[in-house]
């Protein structure tokens, strides 16, 4: 049943390779995104950074996973990946392992994901710098479009930061 499941029903791998529970969040709000470091919203990472240095301290967490379904705008591997991320755009949020959004091989967090809020395509992902924002109880409260930048969120995560 869906409905029942929260975040912390699901582990990712992060960069590393070590396995990750995402139970770890409970409690806070977390903003998912599946990225790519050679799409035209990859600068989306430096807006994603700020809003989690600045509320980061209230609970905010933000947690990037890299997917290469889109135009294989994610060609590299885990070190790569890594590696662009701090140094282009100083990331110190949790990076995980490159997942898949869609399809049948879609991790298990994004099918959950995409059946708590659709999209303009039904539940697919249509593209890079998706974000679901999911509140302090484990539920998504929110899910916004690749065009929707980091810096347009600050209500919306504020708002779930009251909760």
């Amino acid at each position: 049943m869906a409905a029942d499941r929260t975040l912390s029903d699901f582990e990712a791998n992060l960069l590393d390779g070590s396995e990750k529970d995402l139970a770890d969040y409970a409690g806070q709000v977390v903003l998912v995104v599946n990225t790519a470091s050679k799409c035209g919203f990859t600068p989306q990472f430096k807006g994603l950074q700020k809003l989690y240095e600045d509320y980061r301290d209230e609970g905010l967490v933000v947690l990037g996973f890299p997917c290469d379904q889109f135009a294989n705008q994610e060609p590299g591997d885990e070190e790569q990946i890594g590696a662009f991320c701090e140094r282009n755009y100083g990331v110190e949020f949790p990076m995980f392992s490159k997942i898949d959004v869609n399809g049948g091989d879609a991790h298990p967090l994004y099918r959950w994901l995409k059946s708590e809020k659709s999209g303009m395509l039904g539940g697919r992902i249509n593209w890079n710098f998706t974000k679901f924002l999911i509140g302090r109880d484990g539920q998504v409260v929110g899910r916004f479009g690749p065009n929707r930048k980091p810096e347009d969120l600050r209500k919306d995560v504020e708002q779930a930061l009251s909760e």
